[in-house]
């Protein structure tokens, strides 16, 4: 017997989040439906609100409900480094460490040819735009440590630095609080290469 048409779109619109197969959306619509139709509601609500009043920042192209985000207009923040990241939520990251006190631009992505993701689809000539302010005088690129991740990485280096921009990119190397025995080969060397004057 066919499931009611309702239950079918949520269970297929559930499964548009990321890691979310059909059993699992399946799973979750169960849930919503039997032990939490408040909070099923709730975030049906939700969701519509953001779609309808989120917008990306004129400046750092991260989600706000302004024209330009709190962030980017604090006189606060050094306006003299931009720190590039792949996803807000890597922003988000950084923000966490408390140890970046400059502005941001996201991506809302990383160059992967093989999905059809280039620099137009990344829209880096508004990242140029943003860059050639004036006020930057160094970019900071914190792309995540994948192929795609470092594959962004260079060449956003080779864009910016052409426009003779100073630009840095994060450290790699053994985690605060890890053990040499249980970190990778890869990490390790990593490390040793980027290692600094004590």
């Amino acid at each position: 017997m066919a499931l009611p048409s309702s239950l079918e779109e949520l269970i297929e619109a559930l499964r548009c989040l990321p890691g979310v197969g059909p059993k699992s959306a399946q799973r979750m619509a169960y849930h919503l439906l039997q032990y939490n139709p408040r909070g099923a509601t709730r975030l049906s609500q939700a969701i519509s609100r953001a779609v309808e009043t989120l917008r990306r920042c004129q400046r750092c192209n991260n989600f706000t409900e302004a024209e330009v985000c709190e962030r980017c207009v604090s006189s606060r923040r050094d306006a003299t480094q931009l720190c590039i990241v792949e996803m807000p939520v890597d922003l988000n990251a950084m923000e966490q460490t408390h140890a970046y006190n400059g502005l941001y631009y996201v991506l809302m992505g990383r160059l992967s040819p093989l999905d059809g993701i280039g620099p137009r689809e990344l829209a880096f000539d508004r990242l140029l735009a943003r860059v050639g302010d004036g006020v930057v005088k160094e970019v900071i690129l914190a792309t995540n440590f994948t192929n795609e991740g470092e594959a962004t990485a260079h060449y956003l280096y080779e864009m910016l630095h052409a426009r003779g921009l100073k630009v840095s990119r994060i450290a790699r190397g053994v985690p605060v609080g890890g053990e040499i025995e249980y970190t990778d080969a890869a990490t390790v060397a990593q490390a040793l290469i980027e290692r600094r004057e004590y």
